[in-house]
């Protein structure tokens, strides 16, 4: 069975973790064909961990896991700390397969969602003027 661990920083103040958590509750109810195992994990300041998430996943009876930085940039995190995470998680179960996606600011769909974003933007600030 497939599942996807999303992979964020983590964050001292509570509201921006519950913000990563509810996107992945939002996005399980539109891919949970793909993958019907979604969870959340944070690299530092918040729980699950990267771990806890991944061992989840087994529990529930994931086989193949994916890990998708929710990162803008490729920094230490996305290059170094999340992939030494999905090495130790496959060195502890060798019947799992854990791969890392690319992260999430290396998709082309970015600049596209960021051109909509500026483009509403400015739609409704005209909208509010007039």
């Amino acid at each position: 069975m497939k599942s996807l661990v999303i992979v964020a920083h983590g964050s001292r103040r509570e509201r921006s973790n519950n913000e990563v958590l509810e996107l992945t509750v939002s996005l399980q109810n539109k891919i949970q064909n793909e993958y019907p195992i979604i969870e959340t994990a944070f690299l530092e300041l918040a729980r699950p961990s990267i771990e806890e998430a991944i061992d989840k996943c087994i529990q529930q009876g994931s086989t193949d896991i994916k890990i998708l930085p929710y990162f803008l940039s490729a920094g230490i995190h996305v290059h170094e700390d999340i992939p030494q995470e999905a090495e130790r998680a496959s060195m502890r179960n060798k019947n799992i397969s854990v791969e890392v996606l690319p992260h999430l600011g290396s998709s082309l769909m970015m600049l596209g969602l960021l051109e909509q974003v500026l483009v509403t933007h400015d739609t409704i600030d005209s909208a509010i003027a007039s």
